[in-house]
């Protein structure tokens, strides 16, 4: 790439997010591997290459055609990756919210966002996405420590084995306390955690033939694909279930 060519790229980069941060293109595919799998420890090539196929990410290209990655780019992998991780949402989903994040300007906060430091650490943002503890699931709900203990008790959030939570436990807390402002405690919303379980297990039968493939060096891109069809079936599944909610409510008018 020409030295007109590289700058004009820069001068996009710098309207993309994250901004202020770094767009250096100062990592292999291997170093941009090693920032990721501090936090994604099943991160690989052929998985960072599909997340540029679906146009997450753009990495700049040598005249030999190897591809670096700036800071910058290892950010909107790792959003990308919470995303689907924490929320299950599609990749077109995603490449939605980093389209809205690039047109807000450097002054919107990006909910869930890291940045990548010169070293390589990833720093904290105020709104932190990927396992919260009991205290963080908390403050960022605006509830007691107490409260979401309570809400776990009745099996309506699952921490895992290091007692944390996935980000989304902060949006199921914030409902489950709205509902209760209208008289429906906990005991009451177990039945929705069963329904929501019983959808999980069909929807794992489902793309089950497709994460089995685990051999061959298609392995990566299938649990890829598999992933994102349970991101998809489940955002089809929660219209139709909103579907039925109001066509039962017609029925009572």
């Amino acid at each position: 790439m020409n030295g007109s060519a590289a700058s004009a790229r820069e001068d996009g980069d710098e309207q993309r997010w994250p901004f202020g941060v770094s767009r250096t293109p100062s990592m292999n595919i291997s170093g941009a591997l090693s920032v990721l799998k501090r936090e994604f420890p099943a991160i690989s090539v052929s998985k960072v290459r599909f997340l540029e196929d679906q146009g997450l990410v753009s990495p700049h290209r040598t005249p030999s055609g190897y591809r670096r990655y700036s800071l910058a780019d290892v950010e909107r992998l790792r959003f990308s990756l919470a995303a689907q991780r924490d929320s299950f949402l599609p990749w077109k989903v995603i490449r939605e919210r980093l389209a809205e994040l690039d047109a807000g300007g450097a002054d919107l906060p990006a909910p869930g966002a890291r940045v990548v430091s010169e070293d390589g650490e990833l720093l904290a943002a105020p709104s932190v996405s990927g396992r919260l503890t009991i205290e963080q699931v908390a403050e960022q709900a605006d509830c007691s420590t107490d409260r979401v203990a309570a809400l776990a008790g009745a099996g309506l959030l699952i921490a895992d084995a290091s007692r944390k939570f996935p980000a989304s436990t902060v949006q199921i807390v914030r409902l489950a306390d709205e509902l209760a402002q209208h008289g429906i405690d906990d005991r009451h919303l177990r039945t929705l955690r069963s329904a929501a379980d019983r959808q999980l297990d069909l929807v794992e039968q489902i793309v089950a033939p497709v994460r089995s493939q685990r051999t061959g060096p298609s392995a990566s891109g299938s649990r890829a694909k598999a992933h994102s069809m349970a991101a998809e079936l489940a955002q089809t599944l929660t219209a139709l279930h909103t579907a039925l909610l109001k066509a039962g409510i017609d029925r009572l008018e």
